[in-house]
């Protein structure tokens, strides 16, 4: 969120305190001493030749590849110091440094992990000794930062003992693992690298073109000054003989020891230590993944050329004002998970480095050995990843599916956190609603105009002089009563709480961030005061557990006066955004807990945030266990465990609407699919076409919010005039009514990893014309397929086909006529959301209109059966309270629905026996919801006149009516089935025949 500091609250001149005067001075002063969001632009953030660690990681790789063949990468394994043990590999690197033979030792350990994965860890030998000096009297740690698995990482680490070696020698070990042994891992001692296999074919390679380099520590040689004879000749004179330094010949020392930038300069006390690798993918044309980057989501080439970027894809999470599209540059978020995806078959990389990272993608046609890559594989892509700090911390998924990827990646840092429900229905936000009556005005008028929404939100200026933790009484003059209003409409608050804490006496946060020490330090070991909202901030340490612990006292009912159970939390400017830092966040050479640098984390910083205020909500009430809701802007792998994300602070134009989709699947198929965009757009004022187009994408959003800037127009959908408010109020009833559907896919998520709207390539992994699109998907398991229109005044959208089944129009049946890997032509007038239903599916909704999801819990269900060309279909419907953790211990519904020859049954998908689980409160109640109606799209023929239909279910038998409708020119014949009555947890079937 971007924020124009310069606004004053609304006031008159006579409630203007002189407190709101200082203020006002205050900002002017600050606007003349740095530059402020509004003019942050692209050249506010570095390139990769103004980035010391990549622009001599990139040297380093053009010159080897300048050399060809004759290029002798110096990294070598002695065979002597290389063994297998219990499923890991463990050996030691030795890079040769200068034409004498010295070497650096680099510990290698390669461990075989059950679920398939492979994990490659390179440290270096002196750093683990501390066996080295820091510059500048700094505090920090002498170590390689290797605490990046400690946040990111939370299972799936248990090493494979029945990996075994297939062959050894003094050139190498292969060493076979995974299923069956199907996995290959061969292991070149010199030079160092290793090529995976799957079932015998190469799959990728690290250190295949040989551009590994590993930083080693050495010390700075201070260079003496000329002599005065020197000067004055221009340094013509005899110079002084200086004690050699280890430099290889494509080396820049220049930015070694420290880096300026933007009138900042980084004092590196650690000196250069970055860490590089090149990762070469066999026959995979396309790559993803690697948010947040806006452009699209088969990753572009890094190295120019036509239509490709001439920068490397950057993760180093930052406050980008007015993102542009289409870029490798760097956003909020990093989850550096890349895929690759050919026919059949999917691996990816997990690169675990916290430190800001750099990744040049290049592709070729030709092969060094073209035989190792299978029939038809056609294009190899190379990659490069360059981190500044760190250790070289590699995982390698083999697939072969893009679910094991979504997976296995799963099973390492979490998956989705199950949500509350609420958090899946509607958001309305603005920066900012301005008092306690205007929120509950927001609410009237919501209801008075039968719209739908489940949570209203609050930005900074609800607070006193941007004091977390604290409210603006001349404005919010009774919290409590905005909240009650709004509970029991069964809706719910979200109030912002950043990072930053004003730092000003008499404000106790500041005071006990202070007296406690919790604050995150500068170089010199002291307090670190930046920039930001309110002025001279300090900023929570939240990587030190005694901050966790104080940060969760200060969420408590009685100390965050004004909050009560339904008031919810949103995390932004958690880069951490620092606006007269470097880049507009927090120096690298700061110091956190444990005498880490900022450098060697600050990836990482948004999340740990985000973990503090979910154990803060968790405890904020002894006996309350309720399943929090933050909302992140900054993030990393493993967020996803924690709440969800929004894609930042992008405009009103229909050009940010279309990269929406695109980022949005990315960060899917990236591990973290709770996700979405500002709907309306947060800069600017959409027309109203715009503003109907985007809230019918974001309907399919996994997280859907409106949100707007405080310079934007109030833009709630009940001020918009006809026909768009219906058109808006059309598509959030139909949020609503799916809510069953996407909460199974939530579910789904949180099972296996599995992303919650679905590209392309993730669902038909076969169809290779698919790989590339990204402005179409489905919804989970449902086979609703989604297409938006993000295109001014287009009324037809064209949607891809990706298989031979048959497909239906969501609204009207009409059944579509085109092929495999072909686009159909559908009618998309404005009023239009275009939704496909494939054939072989069932899906649950809920068709009553409500004001919120809470108010929906009991209502009955709908299922809606497609088809398929083989006359089948099955679906889910999995369903809890939708609050507590009660789900964890039984408390939940979850039916497989299948329709198969004449019979319509639901089953338990798990094979509980439904009768033996003890009924809490939420199941009892769930005893008389029910199936209401089941529509049966494509039905037969031989249905045409049947009347009714046999239930069967806990041991009783009853008839069903049924009323079919006959197929015309364009639409599908279907039937009807209702009241059908059936116990939505109980196990039933219909005799169709």
């Amino acid at each position: 969120m971007y924020h124009n500091p310069t606004k004053a609250k609304m006031r008159t001149p006579s409630q203007l305190s002189s407190r709101w005067i200082a203020m006002l001075c205050l900002v002017t002063i600050l606007c003349s001493l740095f530059t402020l969001g509004v003019a942050v632009k692209e050249h506010d953030f570095k390139k990769c030749h103004q980035s010391g660690f990549c622009k001599r990681n990139r040297a380093y790789a053009d010159n080897a590849i300048a050399q060809g063949s004759s290029w002798e990468a110096p990294y070598k394994i002695p065979s002597e110091l290389a063994e297998f043990k219990d499923g890991q590999f463990h050996a030691t690197i030795l890079k040769t440094i200068d034409n004498q033979g010295t070497t650096v030792k680099l510990p290698l350990t390669v461990s075989f992990l059950k679920s398939g994965t492979a994990r490659v860890t390179v440290d270096e030998q002196r750093r683990i000794e501390k066996d080295i000096e820091l510059r500048n009297n700094s505090p920090a740690r002498k170590e390689r930062y290797n605490e990046a698995e400690k946040w990111a990482i939370v299972g799936g680490l248990t090493v494979d003992t029945d990996a075994k070696v297939a062959s050894e020698g003094k050139a190498g070990m292969r060493i076979q693992y995974g299923p069956n042994f199907s996995f290959e891992a061969d292991i070149k001692y010199e030079p160092y690298s290793i090529e995976f296999k799957r079932d015998g074919v190469s799959q990728l390679k690290l250190n295949d073109r040989g551009l590994m380099n590993m930083e080693h520590w050495r010390p700075k040689i201070e260079k003496p000054a000329p002599e005065e004879n020197e000067a004055k000749e221009g340094g013509e004179g005899e110079k002084k003989e200086e004690e050699p330094v280890e430099v290889a010949p494509t080396e820049d020392e220049s930015t070694w020891w420290e880096e300026t930038f933007g009138g900042n300069t980084d004092s590196k006390p650690r000196g250069p230590e970055s860490v590089a690798l090149d990762i070469t993918f066999f026959g995979y044309e396309h790559v993803y993944g690697i948010p947040e980057h806006t452009g699209p989501m088969s990753l572009k080439e890094t190295r120019g050329g036509e239509g490709n970027h001439a920068e490397p894809y950057r993760l180093y999470n930052s406050d980008v004002f007015e993102y542009i599209l289409d870029s490798p540059m760097t956003l909020y978020g990093a989850i550096p998970l890349m895929q690759a995806q050919r026919k059949d078959s999917t691996v990816g990389v997990f690169w675990l480095n916290a430190a800001e990272t750099w990744i040049d993608i290049t592709k070729a046609k030709e092969s060094k050995n073209p035989l190792s890559l299978g029939s038809g594989a056609k294009t190899n892509t190379h990659t490069h990843w360059i981190s500044e700090a760190g250790l070289m911390d590699v995982f390698v998924f083999l697939g072969p599916t893009p679910h094991d990827i979504t997976k296995n990646y799963g099973e390492l840092t979490g998956t989705t956190a199950m949500p509350q429900e609420f958090s899946i229905g509607y958001h309305q936000c603005r920066w900012n609603y301005i008092s306690d009556d205007d929120v509950k005005e927001v609410d009237r008028k919501m209801d008075r105009y039968k719209i739908p929404y489940d949570v209203i939100w609050l930005d900074i200026e609800y607070t006193d002089d941007r004091k977390y933790f604290t409210w603006d009484y001349d404005m919010f003059k009774d919290p409590m009563s905005m909240g009650q209003h709004l509970d029991v409409h069964g809706r719910k608050l979200v109030v912002i709480i950043d990072p930053h804490i004003k730092n000003a006496g008499s404000y106790p946060v500041s005071d006990e961030l202070k007296s406690k020490g919790l604050a995150v330090k500068n170089k010199e070991g002291k307090d670190f005061d930046g920039w930001c909202w309110p002025g001279s901030s300090l900023w929570v340490d939240c990587f030190n557990p005694a901050a966790i612990e104080w940060w969760k006292t200060l969420f408590t009912y009685d100390r965050f006066k004004g909050t009560m159970e339904n008031t919810w939390i949103w995390n932004d400017m958690n880069e951490p955004s620092v606006f007269n830092g470097p880049e507009v966040t927090m120096p690298k050479d700061n110091i956190h807990h444990e005498g880490w640098e900022h450098r060697d984390v600050h990836n990482l910083n948004g999340l740990t945030f985000h973990n503090a205020t979910f154990h803060a909500l968790v405890s904020r009430k002894k006996g309350e266990e309720r399943r929090p809701f933050i909302l992140t802007r900054s993030f990393y792998a493993g967020s996803q465990r924690l709440g969800a994300m929004w894609t930042g602070d992008n405009q009103a134009s229909w050009e940010y609407l279309g990269a929406a989709t695109a980022m949005v699947l990315n960060q899917g198929i990236s591990g973290f699919p709770f996700a979405g965009a500002d709907v309306g757009g947060f800069f600017g004022n959409p027309e109203p076409d715009l503003q109907s187009r985007w809230f019918q994408a974001g309907a399919f959003y996994p997280f859907f919010r409106g949100h707007a800037h405080i310079d934007a127009r109030r833009r709630e959908p009940f001020m918009l005039s006809e026909p768009h408010r219906s058109i808006v109020t059309a598509a959030l009833r139909l949020r609503y009514a799916l809510l069953p559907a996407w909460y199974t896919a939530f579910y789904q998520a949180n099972q296996d990893g599995s992303p919650i709207v679905r590209p392309m390539y993730w669902t038909h992994p076969s169809q290779e014309s698919g790989f590339g699109i990204d402005d179409q998907f489905f919804v989970g398991s449902t086979g609703l397929l989604v297409k938006p229109v993000v295109e001014k005044d287009k009324v037809t959208q064209d949607i891809f086909i990706p298989d031979d089944e048959v497909y239906y129009d969501y609204f009207t049946y009409n059944k579509v006529s085109t092929s495999k890997g072909k686009q159909v032509t559908v009618q998309a007038p404005l009023e239009t959301i275009p939704i496909l239903m494939r054939g072989g599916h069932i899906f649950p909704r809920r068709d009553i209109p409500r004001r919120s999801a809470q108010l929906m819990r009991f209502d009955d269900y709908t299922l809606v059966v497609v088809l398929g060309k083989n006359g089948k279909a099955e679906g889910e419907l999995y369903v809890d309270d939708g609050e507590s953790f009660d789900y964890e211990k039984g408390q939940y519904i979850h039916r497989a629905f299948k329709l198969d020859g004449s019979v319509l049954t639901s089953t338990d998908a798990e094979g509980r026996d439904i009768k033996s689980i003890k009924e809490g409160d939420w199941l009892k109640r769930m005893n008389d919801v029910a199936v209401d109606k089941i529509i049966v799209v494509g039905a037969p023929s031989s249905w045409a006149n049947k009347k009714e239909v046999q239930l069967e279910s806990e041991g009783q038998k009853s008839t069903v009516k049924l009323e079919y409708f006959k197929a015309d020119s364009s639409r599908g014949a279907f039937a009807v089935l209702g009241r059908v009555g059936a116990k939505i947890g109980a196990d039933w079937s219909i005799d169709l025949s």
